[in-house]
């Protein structure tokens, strides 16, 4: 896409602080980190949603992922954990419709996280559970 702002990246149009690359995948830092190292890992073609990714770029995504989550606990930036992050659609939190998986690292008490609503939230039955199961593997 001619105006997507990672596929500009890809192209080399707009300047990025490339970690690591292959023919299929690139990651690079973000520009709004969360703590520093904060990197993207992306797919080199346009997939706007995870329904679009080929399993394959999702692999490879992971893959390159898993190496920078080992480079970061390597390295000498502050990182006590990590997380890996793919936020699909607008309700989930996708603001850059690439998609693109964010390796996070964490520091103790760093104010950032995802947090579940527990106050909302109850614990559905052997039975629900077992339906949603067989809804999900029927999609399979």
């Amino acid at each position: 896409m001619d105006d997507c702002i990672f596929c500009r990246i890809v192209r080399r149009e707009l300047a990025a602080s490339i970690v690591a690359e292959n023919d299929r995948v690139i990651a690079f830092m973000d520009i709004e980190p969360i703590n520093q190292g904060h990197t993207l890992v992306i797919p080199k073609d346009h997939y706007a949603a995870l329904e679009e990714l080929p399993p394959d770029i999702g692999q490879e995504m992971f893959k390159m992922a898993l190496q920078i989550n080992q480079a970061l606990r390597r390295s000498d930036i502050k990182c006590a954990g990590t997380n890996l992050l793919l936020s699909n659609g607008s309700v989930a939190g996708q603001e850059v419709f690439h998609l693109h998986l964010h390796v996070i690292p964490r520091l103790v008490a760093d104010g950032s996280g995802f947090r579940f609503n527990s106050k909302n939230r109850s614990r559905p039955g052997r039975k629900m559970l077992d339906e949603l199961a067989k809804k999900i593997v029927a999609g399979l």
